[in-house]
């Protein structure tokens, strides 16, 4: 886990020598567990229903970074990362071991709090990216069994939590700082690399997946640490793939692949597997429809334990992100560091509790819900669940109105009923107001924190919104196909072409819209024969193609050249100096753009030019994505700007070109960490490929 703010520091005397890795080879790779009735491979949709159900849940980092407790030297700042961001040698952080006897832990205890909170499930780190394992591993002597505590806590976990009714899940890090052949090393280490062997390291990777999978029967695999450029997306295709043989019924984050794009947490590529994304101490501010996702979020600063950290999140903050997140369709994994006792501290517990109270009364509203059908809500949130054929719109009041009632604005169902959840057994006064459902309210909040209010209304909720009107490009060459909905199928949509007002009598747009001169595109949602939103507008133009470069001699394939150097960003485009105007250290030519052998480095640029060509006049659509920063120009214009310091992320951008031979140019750089670069095009409409062999080249 990355933290955002990484810290703290170490107080204690250290014990203990080095515990070695077994080599993986030397123990054959655990087997898949033998299956039970009901244990073959179900749909996607099917597999992560108890999770979709759930909505809450708990997160555990717990280890020997519980000891130090955030300090080291002067600074009390660290985190699980201590090892790390207080750059402490092997042979010290090895002596903590020797230290680790949490006597307090009491995995009831723990269970028990996630249950009393209101949360389904528990996700417990089995190993962070320190190595050490908090089970009983075959493969190594870094584990929980080597310290004076000697108990599997895994195990102890997983028991309690199925005595709890708590679905047991685990963490489980790809990076690893104390196995021998995991690279890179950190900056700062002198530990040789000399025969340390990578795939050696994958080998042990896998073989301890599937000890936590096939002895402690989690529900989730949550991985983390992929972002090192030895970790490439065909290993975690493969480590995927793994995890769901041995349990088809897994469920696994997608932090497994190479993909995140960056702290948001979602999948930058159609080729990511993984089943959800995994937001990071934030909450996406219009959630991701159609996705599914998880904000994981501490309860203070710190993931590990940091005894100094009291800047606690209140529980009115925390029941707020709670269902904020559940508006969006989101789940909510809300972070616990132990101490090295084993104790959760009573701070969390507190909180913790808050929570429990308002869900033990209001949790209908959370668990087993989905998005709201709003986009915005002035007084609060909106949660839903459909019985049948009707629904159940449960409203979050975050802010009590002061003139006795809320409106819910062009909501196009009828009311049946509403009552308040603290006080089911009261009706409130509801009615229809125009396009608007009104409710009256009692005077006073039941709960300051956040009133819930159950309206019940007839059919799926039919929500008047202004149409989308939506296309690969706002220009094209031959003809283009544009796309009018919004959401639900209750409304229709109707559009015109000349940007006048659409009217019931203006045609339907059941299919996409093609286009063959420039047009303004006016759309408008019509529900029981009457206009019921804002008319959307937006114009196409038809344009002449660039014309091709066609130089009168090529060869083929691109150049490309690598660049020594640190960059944070590159310089604008049409500013060029700094990178451009570095002298290569290597050239070379390449039948593709990314990042073979030798081209994925860290403090590297690379420069690939030459010549694309494309069969047809068309405007064309490119997908770059890089980690870190990228570009692309045709014909010397920027098309794709994908700059700065990120991990893997996607943008793109089109252009209008002639059929023939186009000036390409890409330029890439990586800082440190992972390392990615694919590009990626097609006519508009059609489907993104990486340019074939034959369609690059550059001049002798």
């Amino acid at each position: 886990m990355q933290e955002s703010i990484l810290g703290t520091a170490l107080t204690a005397g250290l014990l203990l020598g080095a515990c070695q890795e077994v080599a993986p080879t030397k123990v054959a790779p655990a087997q898949p567990a033998a299956k039970t009735p009901g244990a073959a491979a179900k749909s996607a949709d099917a597999r992560l229903d108890w999770w979709r159900e759930a909505r809450f849940g708990m997160f555990i980092h717990w280890g020997l970074y519980s000891i130090p407790a955030g300090q080291w030297g002067d600074r009390t700042d660290h985190g699980e990362w201590i090892r790390t961001t207080a750059q402490i040698p092997l042979e010290e952080y090895e002596k903590f071991q020797g230290q680790f006897n949490p006597v307090k832990f009491d995995a009831d205890a723990w269970a028990r709090t996630a249950k009393d909170a209101g949360m389904k499930y528990l996700v417990i780190t089995s190993k962070h990216h320190d190595g050490f394992c908090l089970f009983d591993s075959a493969y190594t002597d870094w584990d929980v069994m080597n310290t004076p505590f000697h108990r599997d806590v895994l195990k102890e976990l997983s028991e309690a939590c199925a005595r709890q009714g708590i679905r047991f899940c685990t963490y489980h890090s790809i990076m690893d700082w104390h196995h021998p052949d995991y690279l890179p090393r950190r900056e700062w280490e002198t530990r040789p690399t000399d025969g340390a062997d990578f795939e050696r390291f994958v080998g042990y990777l896998h073989n301890q997946v599937s000890e936590v999978i096939t002895k402690y029967h989690p529900g989730v695999m949550w991985f983390d640490g992929e972002w090192e450029n030895t970790w490439t997306h065909e290993q975690g295709v493969a480590l995927y793939k793994m995890c769901r043989s041995l349990d088809p019924n897994l469920i696994v984050n997608n932090r497994v692949d190479v993909h995140r794009g960056g702290m948001s947490g979602f999948s930058q590529s159609n080729e990511s597997v993984g089943d959800f994304g995994t937001p990071e101490q934030e909450i996406p501010a219009t959630g991701m429809p159609g996705t599914d996702w998880e904000t994981c979020m501490t309860l203070n600063d710190h993931w590990g334990y940091n005894s100094r950290d009291q800047h606690w999140k209140s529980s009115t903050d925390l029941i707020r992100m709670l269902v904020d997140i559940a508006s969006k369709g989101g789940n909510f994994l809300l972070n616990v560091g132990p101490t090295s006792e084993g104790l959760i501290p009573d701070a969390s517990i507190e909180r913790l509790h808050a929570m429990g109270q308002w869900l033990a009364r209001d949790g209908d509203a959370i668990h087993g819900t989905s998005a709201s059908p709003f986009d915005l809500l002035e007084w609060g949130r909106c949660t839903l669940k459909q019985s049948g054929v009707d629904s159940t719109l449960y409203l979050h009041v975050f802010e009590w109105p002061k003139d006795g009632a809320i409106v819910l604005r062009g909501l196009g169902n009828e009311p049946q009923s509403a009552r308040l959840l603290a006080d089911p057994k009261t009706a409130l006064a509801v009615r229809r107001v125009d396009s608007d459902v009104r409710i009256e309210l009692p005077a006073q909040a039941p709960d300051a924190v956040c009133s819930v209010i159950a309206l019940a209304i007839a059919g799926k909720p039919i929500v008047y919104r202004t149409p989308k009107i939506e296309a690969d490009s706002a220009t094209f060459v031959n003809a283009l196909e544009v796309h009018v909905s919004t959401p639900g199928d209750a409304l229709e949509i109707r559009y015109t072409l000349d940007g006048s007002e659409p009217t019931n009598s203006s045609p339907l747009a059941k299919t996409a819209v093609r286009l063959e001169k420039s047009s303004v595109v006016s759309a408008r949602a019509f529900h029981g024969g009457k206009a019921v939103s804002a008319t959307a507008r937006r114009s196409f133009e038809r344009v002449a193609p660039r014309a091709a470069q066609n130089p009168a001699h090529t060869v083929a394939g691109l150049k490309c050249e690598r660049l020594e150097g640190d960059w944070d960003a590159l310089p604008d485009f049409d500013a060029l100096p700094d990178f451009d105007a570095l002298h290569a250290s290597a050239s070379e030519v390449v039948a593709q753009i990314g990042l073979a052998a030798g081209r994925n480095g860290e403090r590297l640029g690379l420069r690939f030019s030459g010549f694309l060509e494309v069969p047809r006049d068309e405007v064309y659509l490119f997908a770059l994505t890089s980690d870190d920063g990228s570009d692309l120009s045709i014909d010397g214009a920027l098309v794709v700007d994908n700059g700065g310091l990120h991990s893997s992320e996607e943008k793109r951008g089109s252009a209008a070109l002639a059929a023939g031979k186009h000036l390409l140019s890409v330029r890439w750089f990586n800082k440190t960490g992972g390392a990615a670069l694919s590009l990626k095009f097609g006519p508009v409409g059609g489907e993104l490929r990486e340019a074939a062999a034959a369609a690059l080249s550059h001049a002798p």
